[in-house]
């Protein structure tokens, strides 16, 4: 039996499943544990309809155009502009938002910011190219980093300011829903070049640094963190702050305390904007040990576990070295040359299976792969038709790898059940990722993809969970006229139709690109335009 889809109800339009406030009650306050990821566990709680686009939804502005402004439709909370007056976050202007560039810590806008920190941080070499943004706002921060080739994950969790992630995604950058409270980060050790907060709220400081311990687990060695606002140049901001000299004084004290025992260097402190780096090894760090008893080097959990991972309040230890010169897991490549050398996880030969050949011919396949499926999707050809994807299998990243000069970016998820863990190998080559699950919904808004590409995920589910609930999730983080492209064996896609066909979505399965004696076939499938009815009229 098909099943049957119908529309959900209109006020349901921005449901995040695993982020639902009548939910989240449920759980602890303490530790912010609330604010976590809590999906649906019972099919009674699965939502088996279509979550529809709000009413008057508009096609998204195209990139750039769409890092300034937004429709006013598509993330109606104009509440976020009086919240932050006189911020120059967001304002709104008639049918639309428009985003000047600047916010709490921006003063002379993100540009000017970063700037700053490029005088501390070489950011123009290409050894920084990726980056973590905690408690992001509405990713200013991260869209003007775009420029600079770098490419920068935002997250913020979904509270009080619940549209700011969503208006950073409205905005074509890319972000997700989260938060730093007991869990681990979404992504495997060493994933980062740099992280960043300004005025992010979290209390760096408390449980013994543990969130200072998680950023050190994601940064790369050489690493940098970089804080701007409370406490930094607490003597000339302290009044306006409205806290005391002696509160400010010692929270910059604790911090600079946890960055020492993390052995991080501070390079420089300049304005409202303080840089750490995190070492290249960690051979001086042990000798450090006899000095700082806290934290311990863990020892028995993989670093790269981070999915529903508890954190733990020790120091992620680096790859042994050979000597004090040598950079602990392998030196990565500048950008763009990072992108197809051999990434120091494959050389070294930690992935089973997965030797520097492979890695290579993998990412020839991929740009054939990408040519052929812009010769089933024309709109692959017209620049700025897409700007959000997805990868829900994403393997070595070679999908985005092939669409590296394309004006798009790519989420590239591992999911937790692959048979190798490869994210690291995505952050290696300078592109950005996440854990995902797809038995859960994703930790984003609805609407938040232009494409999504599905390679072999419906083989890799059967059995695990319901390919509908799956194909929902995919309904729900797609925007109208979005497109989708599944690669799977033939049966499988012939199911898949089958269900999608009641979606209101439409489809073609095309051969695969070596021809028709493949079992592989290739399924390209569009999203049709529907909105929620507009509300009722009722007589004054």
């Amino acid at each position: 039996r098909v099943p049957h889809f119908p529309p959900c109800n209109p006020n349901l339009s921005e449901y995040t499943p695993c982020h639902d406030v009548d939910r989240s009650l449920q759980f602890p306050r303490e530790r912010l544990v609330y604010r976590e990821r809590h999906c649906p566990l019972e099919e009674s709680e699965f939502l088996r309809c279509l979550i529809p686009a709000p009413n008057g939804y508009t096609t998204p502005f195209r990139w750039p155009e769409s890092r300034d402004m937004v429709w006013y439709a598509n993330v109606p909370h104009k509440w976020l502009t009086v919240e932050k007056a006189g911020q120059n976050w967001v304002r709104f202007e008639g049918d639309r938002f428009t985003f000047p560039g600047g916010g709490t810590m921006f003063p002379r806008g993100a540009d000017a910011y970063i700037e700053e920190i490029g005088k501390a941080i070489n950011l123009k070499d290409g050894s920084v190219r990726t980056a973590i943004d905690t408690g992001c706002g509405v990713a200013s921060f991260g869209a003007y980093l775009l420029s600079r080739n770098i490419l920068t994950v935002s997250f913020a969790p979904k509270d009080t300011h619940e549209a700011q992630v969503q208006f950073a995604l409205e905005r074509g950058v890319p972000a997700l829903i989260g938060i730093m409270a007991t869990t681990r980060l979404p992504y495997p050790s060493r994933s980062f070049d740099m992280a960043h907060c300004s005025r992010c709220l979290i209390p760096w400081g408390q449980y013994d640094g543990l969130y200072l311990i998680e950023v050190d687990r994601i940064l790369r060695p050489g690493g940098y963190w970089i804080l701007s606002g409370p406490p930094i140049n607490w003597e000339g901001h302290w009044q306006g702050w409205e806290r005391s000299k002696e509160d400010l004084s010692s929270e910059q004290n604790t911090i600079e305390a946890v960055a020492k025992s993390l052995c991080w260097k501070k390079l420089k402190q300049r304005g409202d904007i303080a840089v750490w780096q995190k070492p290249y090894n960690h051979e001086h760090c042990k000798k450090s040990r006899k000095v700082f008893k806290k934290p311990r080097f863990c020892k028995a959990q993989d670093p790269d576990l981070a999915w529903y991972t508890k954190m733990e309040d020790c120091l992620t230890p680096l790859p042994p070295v050979s000597n004090i010169t040598e950079i602990a897991g392998g030196e990565r490549a500048k950008w763009p040359a990072r992108l197809t050398a051999i990434p120091p996880r494959v050389s070294s030969g930690s992935l089973e299976g997965i030797i520097p050949d492979v890695f290579t011919k993998d990412t020839v396949i991929w740009k054939e792969r990408l040519a052929y499926y812009k010769s089933l999707n024309n709109a692959l050809n017209d620049p700025g038709r897409y700007r959000n994807l997805l990868d829900m299998n994403a393997n070595l990243g070679g999908f985005a790898a092939a669409l590296v000069n394309d004006p798009v970016w790519v989420m590239n998820v591992v999911p937790v059940e692959a048979r190798v863990n490869t994210l690291g190998v995505v952050f290696e080559r300078g592109l950005i990722g996440t854990y995902q699950s797809w038995c859960e919904a994703m930790s984003t808004y609805p609407r938040t993809y232009d494409l999504l590409h599905a390679d072999s995920v419906f083989s890799l589910y059967d059995g695990r969970c319901k390919m509908e609930d799956i194909l929902l999730e995919m309904d729900r983080i797609l925007r109208p006229e979005g497109c989708v492209i599944f690669r799977d064996d033939i049966d499988v896609l012939v199911k898949v139709k089958t269900n999608i066909d009641e979606m209101q979505w439409d489809s073609i399965i095309y051969d695969h690109e070596e021809g028709p004696m493949q079992r592989e076939k290739v399924m390209v499938a569009v999203k049709q335009y529907w909105t929620a009815p507009a509300p009722a009229q009722t007589d004054s």
